[in-house]
């Protein structure tokens, strides 16, 4: 199946490919795990790709599925999903109204569009297109119907859109483009809504007047409704969520800041870059796995059967966990595994009935209406006067888990053998040569340490590679105030530069969390997949989303990467703390300062300055010094803030003081509370009533400061980030 040709719409494509005609298509298999008829088929197409912009459109799509693997329930059902490329050639470049209006209107083969194909009553980042166009090349991939597929189609286009209907849409390489396509999915696949209080940005909602919406993921009940009544997500209530949680009721949805409640914080119907949450990744879950049967084939059910044969059945196969098979005999149980020979079972004379369950034990489903329709029974009669033919059937192999990229150290690696009447195929595994597992046609790799992997059966041997090394990844902030090992001070914005790297090639998808909240892809910033994240304590206002809102206080990030084959690499952390800016200055002196300074009253900002003499801050003035020197003494009874600049002298603080990587070069004497943190003293160091550190120590030659935390620095930042979201 993975050797499967390139399907073209015109023959002269493959002849004469710089001659091109816009509209031709050709259809590349990305990855087949079975038949058309028995799999999910993702087809994503281009438009506005010109033939030189080929290359371009089939990166978009690798980006795209590479995120999306990284995602659930996407990268547990891999296995259920075909992927084909449709690489459509445009005459034109781009798609039409991008960014607005004004912009030229494009002929496209998908006349896709922004503005809903330029509709001035529409909302720019909506991207529409001519869905009978798209099925035309939908209908290119043989084996596919309306009923087993999803179209997604992407812009070439750097510009944030999408939407979500019958089919799918994005744009192909924005710097949220790749978390765009599954926000899609999930209205286009999963029917979920949008959790956002907003339809056009910048004009909030309203309050939400209609009846009990059908919507799973929102409602108007109560938490404790929810549960007298059993509906809605009564069932996940109280767990924690890497979306961002834990599952409650949090208000605003469906275009409605009031009146109507969603699941998560924040989950990817919201806010792009987090997960699912339990609900929609159960909804998610089932559609998925609707596109195919849980049981791909069996023995015929359809006449009786002798009982001198092996009954088989071939279930699906999700990457991390095998399904479970339970067979019965009249009732009783007879095994769990995917075949069964009659012949062991010593059955009276007569008829009788032999049954096979095959049902999926995902975490990802807690409503028994998703887990029945997640289970498939079949059942067939025995009747022992019938004697079984021989089928000429030798034991071998007819697919596998792929073996053209490496499996991750969690996998479950399988195989599907032929199923010959009289006996039961026995495959042989081996890790690094050495014989593993039993010899069923499934092995879970968890627990398993090796690199080659090799499965035997009837002269054939299929191998993998096992990719156990876990991606690293590395970060990167701009410069802090002061810094002790993953401990960090800021007292404004500051950047986080993520890089996931990992030995073997393919794409790495890193993330963050902050404070415990959701899980969030790190895509660079919203404006360039170049730029590294910003945060600070207002966020930073993008087309009326907010972005990177951290407020002041102590906070912990985690950070982390998932590898082309799947695997989590282990999460690092760092801490930051943010402390308030410096005031602004009514007087700023820069440059070289002789002679004595006083500050009597106002704010003066030395701003790298290098002043030549001492200083004073009497009460009622304050003195911010930012880089720089000061060679002299500084007696401070107003406030001082002294942020990493030295002080060729000593200081005397009476008033309020913060002292962030500074260095002074001879004693220091504070009174009361304050910051000092990650400053160097060369000379006696005392403090009168402690000093907060911010987790970053200070070093004296003689004396120190207690530790005194600041009261309520640290604030819960999950409950007041501000989200963004499509």
């Amino acid at each position: 199946m993975r050797s499967i040709a390139a399907l073209t719409l015109v023959a002269s494509l493959l002849q004469t490919p710089a001659a091109a005609e816009p509209g031709t298509a050709t259809v590349t298999p990305v990855q087949v795990t079975g038949a058309p008829a028995k799999r999910f088929n993702l087809i994503i197409m281009g438009d506005g790709y010109t033939q030189a912009e080929q290359a371009k459109f089939q990166a978009d799509v690798d980006r795209h599925l590479n995120v999306m693997w990284s995602l659930e329930p996407f990268k547990t059902y891999r296995n259920y999903i075909n992927v084909y490329r449709v690489d459509i050639v445009s005459g034109e470049s781009g798609i039409s109204c991008d960014p607005d209006l004004t912009s030229p209107k494009k002929t496209t083969p998908l006349s896709m569009g922004f503005w809903g194909q330029c509709n001035p009553g529409s909302v720019q980042r909506l991207i529409t297109m001519d869905n009978t166009a798209a099925t035309k090349y939908a209908n290119l991939v043989t084996g596919t119907t309306s009923g087993n597929r999803q179209i997604l189609a992407l812009a070439n286009s750097g510009t944030y859109g999408g939407a979500g209907g019958s089919y799918a849409t994005a744009s192909g390489s924005n710097a949220m483009s790749a978390l765009i396509s599954p926000h899609e999915l999930g209205h286009s696949l999963g029917g979920l809504q949008d959790e956002y209080d907003y339809y056009q940005r910048g004009v909030p909602g309203g309050a939400y007047t209609g009846p009990e919406p059908s919507s799973a993921h929102h409602t108007l009940l109560t938490e404790q409704q929810m549960r007298d009544q059993q509906k809605k997500w009564w069932r996940w209530l109280g767990e924690p969520s890497e979306a961002g949680g834990p599952i409650g009721r949090y208000e605003g949805g469906m275009y409605y800041q009031t009146g109507i409640w969603r699941p998560s914080r924040h989950s990817m119907m919201k806010t792009l870059g987090y997960y699912y949450d339990q609900v929609g990744r159960e909804v998610m879950a089932r559609r998925i796995t609707a596109k195919t049967d849980v049981v791909q084939d069996s023995t015929p059910t359809g006449a009786p059967v002798g009982a001198d044969r092996v009954l088989w059945v071939e279930p699906m196969r999700p990457v991390d966990h095998a399904l479970t098979v339970a067979w019965t005999v009249d009732g009783k149980q007879a095994g769990h595994e995917q075949a069964l020979d009659l012949r062991t079972l010593g059955l009276t004379p007569g008829t009788h009935t032999v049954s096979a369950t095959v049902t999926d034990p995902t975490d990802f489903v807690r409503d028994p209406a998703i887990r029945a329709a997640m289970t498939r029974t079949r059942t067939w009669t025995v009747d022992t006067s019938i004697t079984t033919p021989p089928d000429g059937l030798t034991p071998g192999f007819v697919s596998s888990t792929p073996t053209s990229r490496p499996v991750g150290k969690n996998d479950v690696v399988y195989v599907e053998t032929t199923h010959p009447a009289a006996t039961v195929p026995a495959v042989t595994w081996r890790l690094d040569g050495k014989q593993v597992g039993d010899s069923g046609s499934d092995l879970n790799l968890s627990g398993l340490t090796g690199t080659t992997l090799t499965a035997s059966l009837g002269g054939q041997t299929l191998t993998w590679t096992i990719d156990g090394a876990l991606p690293k990844t590395g970060y990167e902030l701009s410069e802090p105030l002061a810094r002790s090992g993953d401990t960090y001070v800021y007292n404004g914005p500051f950047t986080m530069r993520l890089t996931g790297t990992d030995e073997r090639p393919g794409y790495v998808v890193s993330e963050s969390r902050v404070d415990g909240d959701g899980w969030f892809d790190y895509f660079g910033w919203p404006t360039s997949s170049a730029l590294p994240w910003t945060f600070s304590e207002t966020g930073t206002e993008i087309d009326h989303l907010v972005y990177g809102k951290l407020p002041r206080g102590r906070h912990t990030i985690e950070y982390r990467s998932t590898d082309a084959a799947g695997n989590h690499g282990e999460a690092g952390t760092f801490k930051v703390t943010t402390i308030a800016p410096p005031p602004a200055c009514a007087r700023t002196v820069t440059g070289a300062y002789a002679g004595t300074l006083t500050v009597a009253n106002g704010i003066t900002c030395l701003d790298n300055a290098q002043v030549n003499g001492p200083v004073t801050v009497k009460k009622g003035g304050t003195l911010v010094v930012n880089g720089g020197s000061i060679t002299g003494a500084l007696n401070a009874a107003g406030e001082v803030q002294l942020l990493k600049a030295t002080l060729n002298g000593a200081l005397i603080a009476s008033g309020p003081y913060t002292v962030v990587g500074a260095q002074i070069r001879g004693a220091a004497a504070f009174t009361g509370p304050g910051i000092l943190s990650g400053a160097t003293v060369k000379g006696a160091l005392s403090c009168t009533g402690g000093a907060d550190d911010l987790g970053v120590p200070n070093t004296a030659s003689t004396g120190g400061c207690a530790v005194q935390k600041a009261d309520k620095q640290q604030q819960d930042y999950a409950a007041v980030v501000s989200g963004t979201s499509p």
